[in-house]
């Protein structure tokens, strides 16, 4: 609806996780550099936390686009699952067909397939997003996979990704082998508010904003002071607050309109 009227190609906060909106700042570059590291190195196991919305899975996704090549990945968004299922889930991420096979047999599938991808000089690469989410069980069903190793590498490196949770989880003297084996941990912190004036730039001029609009520096002052500066929170807030200004036929968004964004966003207009 404002996107005529503020000369923009698409809409510049949409909160899917679009690796080209990915704004590096210095930590998310951090994060990034370690993950690929972590990959790269044959680490075995990677862990990257962060709060709801902090740009993990956007981070995991510009990952991605870089391990093509020889590079073999497979991806888990919900793993709420039991163990079957989720050893299933990841032969099917790697294009095995294990319909009607037991765990055991679904396992030597996918150790077949990684030892096949070594003979093709290829390496394996298993990503776990929401990973606070995993029982006990499935946490040791992971670590039994990463068992999977000839006598100079691993078969497959694993990248566990979730909220703060996972670090706590992580910590239980029962999982303490699993600990044991991540050697490369990053924690993604929330935008600071000088990143978040450069963050919501950065969109703008991705999605072909020329100049307009323009925050002014009491809005973004109160986006950092609602948002925590966390980027998902952003998003919500400046497309509520680019809309309040193609309502109002304004460029400049102020401290109000922010607030009037904030007052939708939390239900409250017309209450």
């Amino acid at each position: 609806m404002y996107l005529e009227y503020y000369g923009l190609t698409e809409a510049p906060f949409d909160i899917t996780p679009n690796p080209r909106f990915l704004f590096y700042s210095a930590k998310h570059r951090e994060a990034y550099n370690h993950l690929l590291y972590g990959i790269r190195e044959r680490k075995g196991f990677v862990q990257l936390t962060g709060e709801v919305g902090a740009g993990k899975t956007t981070l995991c996704r510009a990952m991605l686009e870089q391990l093509t090549g020889n590079f073999s990945t497979a991806l888990i968004l919900n793993p709420i699952l039991n163990p079957d299922e989720l050893m299933k889930a990841i032969a099917t991420e790697f294009g095995l067909d294990v319909k009607g096979l037991d765990r055991l047999d679904t396992v030597a599938a996918i150790n077949n397939f990684l030892l096949w991808q070594v003979e093709q000089g290829r390496d394996a690469v298993l990503i776990i997003d929401e990973a606070q989410n995993l029982t006990e069980q499935l946490l040791e069903q992971v670590r039994m996979l990463s068992n999977l190793e000839m006598d100079n590498r691993k078969l497959l490196q694993i990248v566990l990704m979730g909220q703060p949770e996972l670090r706590d989880r992580l910590n239980q003297p029962s999982l303490r082998q699993l600990r044991q084996r991540i050697t490369v941990r990053y924690h993604l912190s929330p935008l600071n508010q000088s990143e978040i004036s450069q963050y919501i730039q950065h969109r703008l001029e991705v999605s072909g904003a020329k100049g307009v609009p323009r925050f002014t520096r009491p809005a973004l002052w109160r986006i950092h002071h609602y948002t925590g500066g966390i980027p998902r929170l952003v998003n919500a807030i400046c497309d509520k607050a680019l809309l309040a200004g193609y309502v109002n036929q304004t460029e400049e968004l102020d401290y109000r309109v922010i607030g009037k964004a904030i007052q939708e966003l939390e239900g409250e207009v017309g209450a």
